[in-house]
């Protein structure tokens, strides 16, 4: 007779273990104590914080179904959904694999190196019995005894190196904490008076840990100060997972944790004192998932106040929850000392200009571009700069232009509207009412135009006059050759378009994106083109030139004009003026 409960004490109970390290296969047992009559299992289509339906049920693989030792049919009803038919009260046992070969934040990885998944990737959903307490057995991995595994779920009974049970509360709670195994480097650190864990996937040798280690420490410390002043973190204790590959970037947050994959190359390196521009973008990483600690896993869109983890969940506020964050990301690290302004403004200028440059700022309102996130921000194509903005730097820019304007006005900071909406929302879902309530109360009148020009509208912001109030000047300068042509390329064994802008004078010339620009005729002369800066060698004072394009194997001579576009570079000339702002003086 099997066990009337599961090991955990949990009445659903998973056991994850390797099935095959060669074939990046999970193994996982379910175990349900009290199953429905018509019991319904489901995997999610996508994890909250990377709005695209991904469909992870198509990794799952062999799914049985037993109960008192007999096999029972499992019934697909659709692409994600599985019933049982059993015998109600008695424990019904299912086993199932997950192939697991995306080694991203998102999904599932397993290897000879290293395993790393997400509850969403390899645990189904029990129908009926979301909200009771889950368990979840990690079993230590054969032929691997140097392997350990970290994961942020409370322990119920975990051994030294990690495997063992943990306990969620409930299956959000399960799904929201991310398991990391395998030989990692892990450091320790407490800030606000709770434990911080880093732990590091993949580092070589002049790793330097112990830089890392204290630069995120004064990150946690700067933004615990920023919500909570002298009070302790929501968080009782919190994990960072770094995966470091050759070629890679993105973080995925979570309640208290977070998942992260970076560039090798970018780490800090052992007896190198200087702070490299992708060491400076890594801490910008790290910020940016750990202010999501508060901004959107807990202060989070009202429509976010339950996860359908089988279809789409829109909302409109993504430019408040990652716009917000990532204005906030960069000028953390100012706050906390790990880069100086000059530093900071050069981040801010790339944000700028990043926005400019993109002709769908104009199409496009930033909170539709974040409710139609799941079929244009994560399916981009050729088009997706002509058609959209990105939530998250056109919100980043809305954030700034907020801030500046409450501090020119001399009643608050965009600061105290965060705390704010903190304590308003009592750290739960939030709607843009509770936004403009917030802004109305603070800034001492109504924000409505703001919001609705900034937010619902496609005006460029007043970014210009806005800076200029703390001291900083817009520089224009002429653009590099792709932004004076409106193009997009790569440059990877001739020169590929990728996307011609719109309203450029690429497109102006007839350039399509997948065109191969062969070379250029200059008062009638022809020359090979290897890479686009050499355009300028051939074409001299020449303003109007003829490109020599293939398009599907077709060679075409386009009349291209070569026309004065500038591009934007902030200068601080009051550093007094510019002083309260970045230090976060109100």
């Amino acid at each position: 007779m099997p066990s009337t409960s599961t090991p955990s004490g949990a009445s659903i109970h998973y056991q994850v273990e390797v099935a095959d390290l060669h074939a990046h296969l999970f193994r996982i047992t379910l175990r349900i104590d009290k199953p429905a009559a018509s019991q319904q299992v489901s995997l999610p289509v996508w994890i909250p914080g990377s709005y695209l339906v991904r469909e992870f049920s198509k990794n799952l693989q062999r799914l049985n179904a037993h109960q008192n030792g007999r096999a029972l049919a499992v019934v697909q009803l659709d692409k994600c959904n599985w019933q049982i038919e059993c015998a109600v009260g008695k424990p019904l046992v299912l086993s199932y694999e997950v192939y697991a070969f995306d080694n991203s934040v998102r999904t599932a990885w397993l290897d000879a190196h290293r395993g790393f998944f997400n509850g969403t990737s390899l645990c189904l959903r029990v129908h009926g019995q979301e909200h009771v307490a889950h368990g979840l057995e990690l079993t230590p991995v054969k032929g691997m005894a140097h392997w350990e595994a970290a994961c942020a779920l409370p322990a119920h009974r975990v051994g030294k190196r990690g495997f063992g049970t943990y306990l969620a509360a409930d299956y959000d709670e399960l799904v929201d904490c991310p398991v990391e195994m395998g030989a990692f480097w892990s450091g320790q650190f407490k800030a606000g008076g709770v434990p911080h864990r880093l732990v590091v996937s993949g580092a070589g040798e002049s790793f330097d840990h112990a830089r890392l280690l204290a630069d995120t420490q004064k990150i946690c410390e700067t933004e615990i100060r920023f919500w909570h002043e002298r009070k302790r973190p929501p968080h009782k204790h919190y994990l960072f997972m770094l995966n470091v590959v050759d070629d890679g970037y993105g973080g995925l947050e979570h309640r208290n944790c977070t998942a992260l994959i970076a560039t090798r190359r970018d780490l800090p390196r052992l007896g190198d004192v200087r702070k490299s521009e992708g060491y400076v973008t890594l801490l910008g990483l790290f910020s940016h998932e750990y202010f999501h600690t508060w901004n959107v896993k807990r202060l989070r869109p009202i429509e976010f106040a339950r996860y359908d983890y089988g279809a789409e969940n829109y909302t409109q506020l993504l430019w408040f929850f990652e716009g917000f964050t990532s204005y906030y990301d960069d000028l953390m690290l100012r706050r906390a000392g790990l880069i100086d302004e000059a530093t900071y403004l050069k981040l801010l200028n790339k944000t700028i200009n990043q926005v400019l440059q993109t002709p769908g700022r104009l199409v496009q309102p930033v909170a539709q571009a974040s409710f139609d996130a799941w079929v244009k921000y994560y399916r981009q194509d050729e088009n997706t700069p002509n058609a959209t903005v990105s939530y998250y730097t056109k919100g980043a820019l809305v954030a700034l232009c907020l801030d500046l304007s409450l501090r020119a006005e001399g009643h608050s900071t965009l600061d105290d509207v965060m705390r704010a909406l903190w304590l308003r929302c009592k750290a739960g879902p939030m709607s843009e009412a509770d936004f403009a309530q917030a802004l109305k109360e603070l800034g001492g009148r109504s924000y409505s135009r703001e919001i609705t020009n900034w937010i619902h509208g496609t005006r460029d912001l007043p970014l210009r006059e806005l800076l200029s109030k703390v001291g900083i000047e817009v520089i224009e300068e002429p653009a590099q050759m792709q932004q004076r042509l409106g193009l997009r390329i790569s440059e990877h064994q001739g020169i590929h378009i990728k996307t011609v802008l719109r309203g450029g004078a690429a497109e102006q010339a007839g350039m399509a994106a997948q065109d191969e620009w062969l070379g250029v005729e200059v008062a009638g002369v022809g020359w090979r083109l290897n890479k686009l800066d050499e355009l300028l060698l051939y074409a001299g004072q020449h303003t109007k030139i003829t490109a020599l394009v293939a398009r599907d194997k077709r060679l075409l001579r386009l009349a291209l004009g070569l026309p004065s576009v500038n591009t934007w570079r902030l200068v601080l000339r009051d550093a007094t003026r510019a002083q309260p702002w970045l230090a976060g003086i109100a």
